[in-house]
């Protein structure tokens, strides 16, 4: 009884080796390709194609984009450019303001003691003039 066991396969058994079979003759079908010449300049083509398709797919939605007149990349980093010029000469002249406040402060004590006269001149200088005016 074990030899007709032996004998006869499974049908589970006889679907599982025509699988490996099937397998082993398709991994050595994909050896076999991979493994020439032309596989490798046909990988290198579609490499190219891909890389040249990309290239126009961006060129072209460039040119959509200008000719919508909408804000495209160059545009805002031109901007991002400009931005960054103006708020160094903003930064700039910050700092030059600070330094004439410093120094306003470092002059206003000396000023303070010379003040009571320099306001008492223009004072005495609008009098003058509004005695002239009424002659």
């Amino acid at each position: 009884m074990a030899e007709d066991e032996n004998a006869h396969p499974s049908p589970a058994e006889q679907v599982s080796r025509l699988y490996e079979e099937a397998e082993a003759q398709a991994a050595k079908a994909s050896e076999e390709l991979v493994g020439g010449a032309g596989f490798t300049a046909l990988l290198g083509r579609v490499a190219e194609n891909v890389a040249a398709l990309t290239k126009l797919s961006g060129d072209t939605m460039d040119i959509v984009v200008r000719n919508l007149r909408i804000a495209g990349k160059r545009d805002v980093v031109g901007l991002a450019r400009q931005l960054a010029r103006t708020e160094d000469k903003l930064e700039r002249v910050l700092q030059e303001v600070e330094e004439l406040r410093d120094e306003l402060t470092r002059a206003k004590p000396e000023a303070d003691s010379d003040g009571r006269n320099a306001r008492a001149r223009p004072a005495r200088r609008a009098a003058a003039t509004r005695s002239k005016d009424s002659s």
